[in-house]
C-alpha cells in the first residue's frame, strides 16, 4: 500500500484478492464518471462490483481509503522516470499529473476526499498521506539531479495545473506546463541548474 490508513488490506498478495480489488476500482471508476461523488454509495458500488457490502469494508472501511487507491492508480501513459535535469523532470511530472486529471473518475475522486476533509478524519488523513506520497514520489525521480522539494515548492509546482483543471478548466498544454516550470525554477530558493 502508497500510503498509511488506519486499517489493512486483506491479504495484498493473494491475485484473487488483488482481482476483487481491481474489480471494486473499475466499478467506481465507472460510477465516479456517471453519476460523481454523490452516486458512488456502497450498496450501488457492491452491485457494480458484484461484491458484498462487507467485502467493500474488508478492503477499505473508509470510502476516504478506496478514493485515494482510485486516485493514484497511475495514467495509462506511463510514469516519468529519474532525470539528472530537474526542468525535464518537472515538465515530465506535470505531464503525468495532466495525463491523470484527465480521467473524469480521478478528477471526482480528488475533489470528494478535499470536499470530505474538513468533516471527515479519514478524509483529512487520506489526503495529507496523499499529499506526502507525491512529494515523496517526486523527490525520488529528483534524486539524480540532487535536487529536493519542499512541501511548499511542490505546491508551487503542481498548483497551477490543479488550478488550470479545476478552476479554470482549460486544457493544460505543454507550452503552459513549460512557463509553470520555469517559474518554478526562477521561486526556488536555490535555482536547480
Amino acid at each position: 500500500m502508497i500510503y498509511a490508513m488506519p486499517y489493512r488490506t486483506p491479504d495484498p498478495g493473494n491475485p484473487r484478492v488483488q482481482s476483487t480489488r481491481d474489480r471494486i476500482l473499475a466499478a467506481a471508476r465507472e460510477l465516479l464518471a456517471e453519476t460523481g461523488p454523490a452516486g458512488l454509495t456502497d450498496s450501488l458500488l457492491a452491485g457494480r462490483a458484484g461484491v458484498t457490502r462487507q467485502t467493500l469494508y474488508r478492503h477499505w472501511p473508509a470510502r476516504s481509503g478506496l478514493l485515494v487507491d482510485l486516485i493514484l492508480e497511475g495514467p495509462d501513459g506511463g510514469y516519468p522516470e529519474p532525470g539528472a535535469d530537474p526542468a525535464m523532470v518537472a515538465a515530465e511530472w506535470l505531464a503525468s499529473l495532466r495525463a491523470g486529471m484527465r480521467d473524469p473518475a480521478r478528477r471526482a475522486a480528488v475533489l470528494a476526499v478535499t470536499a470530505q476533509a474538513d468533516t471527515d478524519p479519514d478524509s483529512a488523513q487520506a489526503l495529507a498521506q496523499l499529499m506526502t506520497d507525491r512529494l515523496a514520489a517526486f523527490n525520488d525521480l529528483l534524486k539524480p539531479s540532487g535536487t529536493q522539494v519542499t512541501a511548499e515548492e511542490y505546491t508551487v509546482l503542481s498548483g497551477p495545473v490543479l488550478a488550470r483543471v479545476f478552476f479554470d478548466r482549460a486544457e493544460i498544454t505543454d507550452e503552459f506546463i513549460a512557463s509553470v516550470v520555469e517559474h518554478w525554477l526562477a521561486a526556488a530558493p536555490e535555482a536547480p541548474a
